[in-house]
């Protein structure tokens, strides 16, 4: 399965006043079993993204100074995912622990930053949230600070345990924790901000435990053994920290993520008229005064701009449209570019390769594959238009194909400047048709036209006088009268006029 490796430049948040610079340990080693797939969990997309690629765009937007990516799972998939990040993999060969994976992690570290530590299956945590938190980390001094909320039911999470002034005394696991400490609500989201001594403190984290493992929550103990501050910062919307452990939960995270996307369109000036049917890719770029129709599918490095409309059920990606395109329902755009005031569809499709220059009509059930059309030119209706060039102001008829293919290769067919091509002609590729050249309908051209010029191209008519009455009668003979009046009324009272 092939994966996009996207980076899209949207507003950076301002990052919190502080000297110090920012690590990110990214931890994306697990299995995800749950997920029932041969693809590896991090690399499940949400809108356009795999989930780890969400993890190192929030790293990206912090201003991180080093990423490391924890792998494991799936090593060789998500490191090439992510081979054009700017990240840096450190393997997890053995899966000992989150305690184990951070302290891989770190060793690819250079030192002396916070150390934020992240994971790939969590892309809904904002570079808003946390540079809050870095703000929070900063002015409190803290050595320690871990992102908590709260749900009325927290089961399956750690719960914080808070002392006095409000600082984090120690994360207590589910199966560890008393009858009280179950009913507490705060619970861990596993998401740290440390000082430089964090790789160091690592690698005094143990596994005595039942599981044998090393558990990153023990570096809450180690910081508070030095005297310390450690604190929790919590956030009003657990969903943030919401993770992907098999596709029931994938698809809650893409139904958030796409309206918090469709949400900062619309806040932008973008129209959708049904945000809940709206499918947007955060890599798209929409800008004011665009209307969106419902069902549509905008996807990849897609650019709108202002004053297009898209209409229902479209399908775009990695296109562009000028201002004051009419994109109608049910068309496919692929790879295409479309110039001003064009309109596309319906039920059209421009495959990688299209250009359309300002005014073109591209008309229900036509396609566009690897062609240039000039401006003005029209294509109304049933055409395929294959490896072409059409000057400016030709129309192509109806049922008019460019024959483009000979069986081992593509070849070009080159439309001049105001040509007319007539309904259902076949333009045999290698072609060129000068200026103002006409295509009589139903003709098979395979030579060229010269400018000016008109091609003939099909066979002489010839009409013959009386066959039908010859036909009928010869059906009538093998059939009953009432088979023939059931099935064609009309038959014998013609045949009765015609004697």
């Amino acid at each position: 399965m092939t994966q996009t490796h996207i980076f899209h430049d949207l507003p950076i948040p301002d990052p919190p006043t502080t000297a110090r610079p920012l690590d990110v340990v990214i931890l994306a080693a697990g299995a995800g079993t749950r997920m029932r797939s041969q693809l590896p969990k991090m690399l499940h997309e949400v809108c356009g993204r795999p989930m780890v690629a969400w993890a190192v765009k929030t790293a990206h937007d912090l201003g991180a100074r080093d990423i490391v990516v924890v792998t494991g799972h799936g090593a060789a998939q998500v490191e090439a995912a992510l081979a054009r990040s700017g990240v840096r993999f450190a393997r997890q060969d053995q899966q000992l622990g989150t305690g184990h994976a951070f302290l891989l992690g770190a060793a690819e570290l250079r030192g002396d930053a916070d150390v934020l530590v992240l994971y790939g299956d969590s892309p809904m945590l904002s570079a808003e949230t946390l540079n809050a938190m870095r703000r929070l980390h900063t002015r409190e001094a803290n050595a320690l600070t871990v992102l908590t909320s709260e749900l009325p039911d927290a089961s399956g999470y750690g719960r914080i345990v808070r002392g006095e002034g409000g600082q984090v005394e120690r994360i207590v696991e589910q199966k560890a924790a008393s009858p009280a400490q179950l009913r507490l609500t705060e619970f861990n989201s596993g998401v740290y901000l440390m000082d430089a001594r964090a790789p160091d403190l690592a690698a005094h984290i143990g596994n005595d435990n039942a599981a044998g493992e090393y558990y990153l929550t023990d570096l809450l103990a180690l910081y508070r053994g030095q005297g310390s501050r450690v604190a929790a910062f919590k956030i009003p919307d657990p969903s943030e920290v919401m993770g992907a452990n098999d596709r029931v939960q994938l698809a809650e995270l893409a139904r958030l993520m796409q309206r918090r996307i469709n949400e900062r369109h619309m806040r932008a000036g973008v129209t959708l008229r049904d945000p809940a049917t709206s499918y947007i890719e955060d890599t798209v770029t929409i800008a004011p005064d665009v209307v969106i129709e419902p069902g549509a599918v905008l996807r990849g490095h897609t650019e709108i701009a202002s004053g297009t409309v898209i209409g229902a059920y479209s399908h775009l990606t990695d296109s562009r449209l000028a201002a004051n395109v009419q994109v109608k329902p049910h068309s496919v755009l692929d790879g295409a570019v479309v110039g001003e005031n064009s309109d596309v569809g319906p039920f059209a499709r421009l495959r990688p390769g299209t250009v359309l220059e300002e005014g073109v009509h591209v008309g229900n059930f036509v396609e566009v594959k690897n062609s240039h059309l000039a401006s003005g030119v029209k294509a109304g209706h049933l055409a395929y238009l294959g490896d072409a060039s059409i000057g400016a102001e030709s129309n192509i008829g109806a049922g008019t194909i460019t024959a483009n293919f000979d069986g081992l290769g593509k070849h070009r067919t080159e439309i001049g400047a105001g040509v007319f091509v007539g309904s259902n002609a076949t333009l045999i590729a290698p072609l060129k048709l000068g200026d103002a050249a006409f295509v009589a309908g139903g003709s098979t051209v395979s030579a060229d036209v010269p400018e000016g010029a008109m091609a003939l191209g099909r066979g002489v008519q010839r009409n013959i006088e009386g066959w039908s009455l010859r036909y009928w009668r010869k059906l009538a003979a093998a059939k009953s009268e009432g088979q023939l009046a059931r099935k064609l009324p009309w038959l014998s009272g013609w045949l009765t006029r015609q004697e």
